[in-house]
């Protein structure tokens, strides 16, 4: 039998496949770690993590078990029954994080709909605002996930363009600008405010100091919630727990998903305290595979993976190392270098006519993969469990292909 090619595995999903991706050009085949290798048995420094989904390396052996174990036992009840690992799960949560309740989802769209949903039902129930009436201030820049409502408070023309009509009830203000925020929340119909700790599908912004904090206080001033989505930069991404943490910020709704599974399955969650959460009656949402036993048993594995490796103090301390590195490249190519943790993000200076996917192309060629967010940006994001050896290794890579590009 003839062996297929990466060519060949291209261009089946090319023939097969819907056109809604423009991935960089490797079939991978196999994970371990950090490294990845594509069908022609090359090795790679994974160095997006699948969006911060793969905080804990891939196919890390406790997950693994956790996923195995649970599918030779039971897989799926729906939510129409109890099921025996629910309820630990959702016990190890809100412990964990500090909430009354926990509300289990699959993606991290499908968990910031349930947020927006609970903002909504907490407006009409608990604040008092007329039928209708709710609004939700959001920010530009901002990305929550993909579905029409999201899209629709998006202020990218490739997320909302030709969807219409949109949902309505948002309102964008600029990212990062408090006295913005204030003059929205004295709306007495604003019912919450959403917001990404740092921007990261936007190009790693990373708001000013003390602007969480603030934002917090106003929200609670007003009366309006304060909902994170931290999706991607949640669960030790940013050198933190949470990427609130670093301003000791405890929103009001709290978003996860992604690294919540460690990529070994789609699980997501909200957490809220029992004013907001209880406000959603049976039959009101829900999701059939919304707290099914694999994803309760693979998320508290992938939690334990976080707190026994020490992957936040890891990622706070090689993330320092990263951007050191970085910055002291002495390249035209690189305008800026910013982020926390190990989220971060290296600009490239459109002057000279090259492209972030130009450099990702050539970072593949001497092997690292990543990916391209916007035109000038690149999204540094390795699996936390990346060791210094390893990061330094990474990193005389990154500079030699920057260095190539200056001959």
């Amino acid at each position: 039998m003839t062996q297929l090619t990466s060519k060949d595995f291209m261009a089946k999903e090319d023939q097969f496949g819907a056109h809604n991706y423009h991935p960089l050009p490797v079939v991978l085949a196999k994970g371990e770690g950090v490294f990845v290798w594509d069908v022609e048995g090359k090795k790679y420094f994974d160095f997006l993590a699948a969006y911060s989904a793969v905080n804990q390396g891939h196919c890390h052996p406790k997950i693994v078990k956790a996923l195995t174990d649970q599918a030779a036992t039971l897989t799926l009840t729906s939510r129409a029954f109890y099921n025996n690992v629910l309820g630990d799960w959702e016990e190890y949560m809100t412990k964990l994080f500090g909430y009354d309740k926990m509300l289990p989802m699959n993606s991290g769209a499908e968990a910031d709909e349930t947020a927006l949903k609970l903002i909504r039902k907490w407006a009409y129930k608990v604040k008092g605002i007329p039928e209708n009436q709710a609004k939700i201030v959001v920010c530009d820049g901002n990305f929550h996930g993909r579905t029409i409502t999201i899209i629709s408070m998006s202020s990218d023309p490739d997320a909302y363009s030709d969807y219409g009509p949109y949902t309505p009830g948002f309102v964008n203000i600029p990212y990062n600008d408090i006295d913005r925020l204030e003059k929205e929340l004295q709306d007495k119909n604003v019912a919450g405010f959403l917001v990404e700790p740092i921007q990261a599908e936007a190009g790693v912004y990373v708001p000013e100091d003390g602007y969480l904090k603030k934002a917090a206080d106003l929200c609670k001033k007003y009366n309006v919630l304060f909902v994170a989505d931290e999706v991607q930069t949640g669960l030790a991404r940013t050198g933190k727990m949470l990427a609130c943490d670093h301003e000791e910020v405890r929103p009001d709704i709290l978003v996860l998903g992604k690294a919540l599974s460690g990529g070994m399955y789609p699980v997501s969650c909200v957490l809220a305290d029992d004013e907001i959460m209880l406000t959603i009656k049976p039959g009101e949402h829900g999701s059939t595979y919304g707290g099914n036993p694999i994803a309760g048993k693979v998320a508290i594995a992938a939690l334990d993976v976080l707190q026994e490796e020490k992957l936040v103090e890891n990622s706070e301390r090689l993330g320092e190392l990263f951007r050191k590195e970085m910055k002291a490249i002495d390249s035209p190519l690189i305008e800026i270098v910013r982020g926390k943790g190990l989220l971060n993000a290296v600009a490239i200076n459109p002057t000279n006519g090259k492209t972030a996917w130009d450099v990702c192309l050539a970072l593949k060629e001497n092997g690292l993969i990543a990916k391209p967010t916007h035109e000038h940006i690149i999204r540094f994001t390795p699996p936390l469990v990346i060791t210094e050896e390893q990061m330094m290794e990474a990193i005389d890579i990154i500079k030699k292909t920057i260095k190539e590009f200056e001959v």
